[in-house]
């Protein structure tokens, strides 16, 4: 066994006992849980997310051309990940989570891979939204993106809210849109009653998102950051792992 691989199998059993002695874990997840299951993240060299960039929230609430190009960039987004399958790190967080040491993931990801690998709703706290599905702006009907694409692609304009006739969107949280009240308060109430934060795959830049983990880290918990890159809280982390996320969270499969 080469020191890499011995000082992964220490990180691996360190993390093990940390969660056997914790009463609540909380999960924090980010885009690299998600890079392993073959979604581009935002910030990887050529990304397909800068060719392909999120419009901001105000230009698709005031501009139909806005809103045309935000459906035509999301449907060729979602044709390159359309076959991701939920990758061993969330099968993982799956795991832990049925077996009673996490009662939640809070997830800043956008792409339902927590609930294709058999979680809830109940159980993913996503602090940016779903973009598995859309909602209506005005009434908040959900609407799903096979009917709306299938009208786009069809007349080139997407449809309207077969309820009210309001703004359909990718249920998505857009920059300068607000952040969702009811999953920023589960996941306060999560990261306050626990004793271990676990933070698998984000770079813990993007706020308010990454102030969570270290609202925990202050509020008495311990701290493990599972990472390929560092990140900002590495330094006040009680446990950080460097290392390909499936490597690490294999061993929580059950």
């Amino acid at each position: 066994m080469d020191d890499m691989t011995e000082n992964l199998a220490a990180s691996i059993a360190a993390l093990q006992e940390m969660i056997q002695d914790a009463r609540i874990v909380a999960g924090f997840t980010g885009a690299g849980i998600s890079t392993e299951s073959g979604v581009p993240d935002f910030r990887s060299p050529d990304s397909p997310w800068m060719r392909n960039k999120p419009i901001p929230f105000e230009h698709f609430i005031h501009s139909a051309e806005a809103r045309r190009e935000a459906w035509r960039r999301k449907f060729v987004m979602d044709d390159l990940y359309r076959h991701a399958k939920p990758s061993q790190g969330h099968l993982g967080i799956a795991s832990l989570i049925s077996a009673g040491r996490m009662p939640a993931v809070i997830t800043q990801n956008i792409d339902g891979l927590h609930q294709a690998s058999g979680l809830s709703d109940e159980q993913v706290i996503e602090l940016h939204g779903n973009g598995t599905y859309a909602k209506c702006l005005s009434c908040e009907r959900r609407h799903e993106l096979f009917w709306i694409r299938c009208h786009f692609e069809a007349v080139g304009e997407p449809p309207e809210c077969t309820n009210c006739g309001g703004i359909l969107k990718s249920a998505t949280i857009s920059f300068g849109q607000p952040m969702p009240e009811g999953p920023m308060r589960q996941a306060q109430k999560l990261i306050s009653s626990c004793d271990l934060c676990l933070v698998v795959g984000s770079s813990l830049v993007v706020y308010p998102a990454a102030a969570f983990p270290a609202f925990a880290k202050e509020n008495g918990a311990q701290l493990v950051i599972i990472n390929r890159e560092p990140t900002p809280l590495d330094e006040m982390a009680d446990l950080v792992i460097r290392a390909e996320i499936g490597n690490v969270l294999t061993a929580f499969v059950s």
